[in-house]
């Protein structure tokens, strides 16, 4: 099956990342390491998605580029928590990596909306 490109359409894309990081979440065996790394994993994964649907809604260009900048730290935590659970559940390195890679470009995205939004 041939590879398929990210959606354009930003929320889409963090709809469809938020979904990838549910599924690689319930791969994760519970224990008392996993425990807390799959509640940060989940939370920062599918808020980067709730986060931009706020900046598309936002009401000025500086809730704009606040919900923006959140999305970008969002993108950088769940790459951070992939590591992590990465670490803790070795044999998930295959399935999380889609995630980290997504995660990368979702942070580069944002940080240069972010770069190119005028504050204020």
């Amino acid at each position: 099956m041939p590879k398929s490109e990210p959606p354009y359409d930003l929320e889409e894309r963090t709809a469809k990342f938020g979904e990838l990081v549910i599924e690689v979440a319930k791969q994760v065996p519970v224990n008392p390491v996993t425990t807390r790394l799959i509640s940060q994993f989940v939370g920062a994964g599918t808020c980067v998605g709730a986060n931009y649907c706020e900046a598309d809604d936002s009401v000025s260009k500086k809730e704009f580029r606040n919900k923006i900048g959140t999305c970008k730290k969002e993108a950088r935590e769940t790459k951070f928590f992939t590591r992590m659970l990465v670490k803790a559940v070795p044999e998930l390195r295959s399935a999380a990596e889609p995630v980290w890679r997504e995660a990368k470009e979702l942070h580069l995205i944002f940080a240069a909306i972010f770069r190119n939004t005028p504050p204020g």
